[in-house]
Order: structure tokens, then C-alpha cells, then sequence
């Protein structure tokens, strides 16, 4: 399954223009709750303010001439104006390096030159969230320890024989070798012990990360 921009990003983002003031920009944060706020002249985008952005040009709070001086400062003058973008049909893989490497929170969404909706930090956690099954209920995870080549097709086949689905297998990056690595799988089922010891029989090193939560749940 590939995870695409479109599917998680926020359509219709709120934007201003570079002649809005900073204090309309702190309202719009504030009331909306958004922490980015791509600027646009003419429907083309030409810079995105953050809420870093207004507080680096705010005088501090209790300063009798905060909202003036607000009041004051234009957009147009503390945004950023060399704007990172993606596209709706990159992958979620491609915005959360780009935010990572860029460090930055929020990449608008940029389709034929039109703004088309803003992905943040908080949507790729979603994404991610929503790909290892942490949304779906019935979803366990168990976590190989993978030594040799071949490894994931030998567990996906223990695995079926028990006849459970894997929702999505994660791995971890390589440490001593490429071989040397921890998949993580994402199973359909809320117990499973019994493919846990079918691997074990079958020499696999596992560990159940879930297995303390459901042992509270029996408990209680």
C-alpha cells in the first residue's frame, strides 16, 4: 500500500495575503488552531507564516504595545518567502523527509501552481498510525528478530498456515548487517499467542509488545 499526500493532507487550508497584519494572522492561529498559514497574492503562493514566525516579530506578553505593534508589522515582511512544496501525488515518505531535512512542520500542497490543501507533521503521524494498524481494532503486533535472508517470506508463511492476515510489516533499519534486523508485523487478531509459539517452535526469536496490555485486560 502506498501512502499518498492527497489522502491525508488538509484541503481548503486557510490562508492571508502578504498585506495582512501580524496580529490578523495570530487571530486566525489562534481561532482556528493551526500553527501555519500559507500567504497568497494573486491565488499564487508566495510565502507561508508560522506561528514561530509571529512570535520572534511579538513583542512579550503584558507589553501595553503588543497588539499596535502588531497591528503594524505586515505579513508580507516576516514570512518565509522560499517555500518548501509538495505535490498531492508524492508519497508520505517524500513530505516527512522533506519536513525532516528542511527541518520544518508543514509543507503546502501545490498541484498545476494552485495551493491545493497543507500537510503538517501531525497528518504523516496519522499516516503512519493508520499504515501500522494502530486505528484498526483486532490489530496485534509482534516483532521478528531477522538474522538471515529470507526471513519474511518464511514468517508470512507460518503465519498464513495459522490463517491470519498481516495488515502491514514494518523493518527496522539495518544494524550489523543487511540481514540483521527486527521485522515488525502488524497481524489481524487480538491474541497472538498461538502464532507466537509456532514461530518460536520454528526457531524465530519474538517478542509481543502487546502482551502486557492484553494481560491487563484479562486481569480487569
Amino acid at each position: 500500500m502506498v501512502l499518498l499526500v492527497k489522502d491525508f493532507m488538509r484541503r481548503g487550508a486557510l490562508t492571508l495575503s502578504p498585506d495582512a497584519n501580524v496580529f490578523e494572522a495570530l487571530r486566525l492561529c489562534h481561532d482556528r488552531r493551526i500553527r501555519h498559514v500559507p500567504i497568497l497574492e494573486d491565488d499564487q503562493l508566495v510565502g507561508i507564516l508560522s506561528d514561530r514566525d509571529i512570535r520572534d516579530v511579538s513583542p512579550p506578553l503584558g507589553d501595553p504595545q503588543r497588539v499596535s505593534v502588531m497591528k503594524e508589522k505586515r505579513v508580507g515582511d516576516v514570512m518565509t518567502r522560499k517555500v518548501a512544496t509538495t505535490h498531492p501525488q508524492d508519497t508520505i515518505e517524500h513530505a516527512a523527509r522533506e519536513m525532516y531535512e528542511r527541518r520544518i512542520n508543514a509543507l503546502p500542497v501545490v498541484a498545476e501552481e494552485r495551493l491545493v490543501g497543507i500537510i503538517t507533521t501531525s497528518d504523516v503521524m496519522r499516516a503512519l498510525v493508520t499504515f501500522s494498524g494502530g486505528v484498526e481494532p483486532g490489530v496485534s503486533r509482534i516483532a521478528v528478530r531477522a538474522r538471515k535472508p529470507g526471513v519474511l517470506a518464511e514468517v508470512a508463511d507460518i503465519i498464513r498456515e495459522q490463517g491470519v492476515d498481516v495488515f502491514s510489516v514494518l523493518s527496522s533499519p539495518q544494524k550489523i548487517s543487511a540481514y540483521d534486523r527486527t521485522l515488525l508485523f502488524h497481524l489481524m487478531i487480538k491474541d497472538p499467542s498461538s502464532v507466537v509459539r509456532n514461530l518460536e517452535g520454528a526457531g524465530y526469536e519474538v517478542s509481543w509488545p502487546d502482551s502486557t496490555v492484553l494481560s491487563d485486560e484479562v486481569a480487569h
